[in-house]
């Protein structure tokens, strides 16, 4: 890496951030996703999972696991490119993130979700939630960056049981529906 990228100034990295942020949101809205909820209103929470507000507006059941994205975007980075400035890892993090937020809502993914999972209705999400998403696995990312790893590994496998228990999904049955759907998961989380 060179030594110029490595003196970049925190202002730098920031602006280049929202850079990233701005080009995920415009490659969205140009998809067709809708800016705001479909319904026309703004939230800071969603919380029915089923409802057609679900990945529409602030925060939503999923936000904990784009955080979880964070917490593990920064310790594979620290593992891989520790010799990186913290800067240049979570612009890392927010390309990888900003692409899955595009990948997530293209019609191959959109479709998936309906075939494979308990998601029958989804849509895509609004360009909104995607943003939203994104900040939160920049939190993410700043927390794993500011804990000690086992607060990181504590808080990423809490938030996975909470979610899991509260709602039946969370990021490792929809990492598995997606990849490998099972039956038995979808029975259960059907509330079979």
């Amino acid at each position: 890496m060179s030594a110029r990228l490595k003196q970049l100034p925190g202002v730098a990295f920031l602006l280049i951030g929202v850079g990233i942020i701005a080009a995920a949101a415009a490659i969205l809205l140009a998809m067709g996703q809708p800016p705001i909820c479909r319904c026309g209103t703004v939230k800071l929470w969603q919380g029915e999972v089923m409802g057609p507000e679900n990945s529409q507006q602030l925060a939503d059941w999923y936000s904990p696991s784009h955080l979880i994205h964070g917490l593990l975007f920064y310790g594979l980075l620290w593992l891989v490119a520790r010799q990186w400035p913290v800067g240049l890892r979570a612009l890392t993090a927010l390309v990888i993130e900003s692409g899955w937020e595009i990948l997530e809502n293209s019609p191959v993914i959109i479709d998936r979700y309906r075939e494979a999972t308990i998601s029958l209705g989804y849509r895509g999400d609004s360009v909104l939630n995607s943003v939203s998403d994104i900040v939160f696995m920049l939190i993410g990312f700043v927390l794993a960056a500011r804990l000690p790893v086992a607060v990181s590994i504590a808080l990423a496998i809490m938030l996975e049981l909470v979610v899991g228990y509260l709602i039946r999904d969370n990021l490792t049955l929809n990492i598995i529906m997606l990849i490998w759907p099972l039956d038995a998961i979808r029975t259960w989380q059907a509330g079979g």
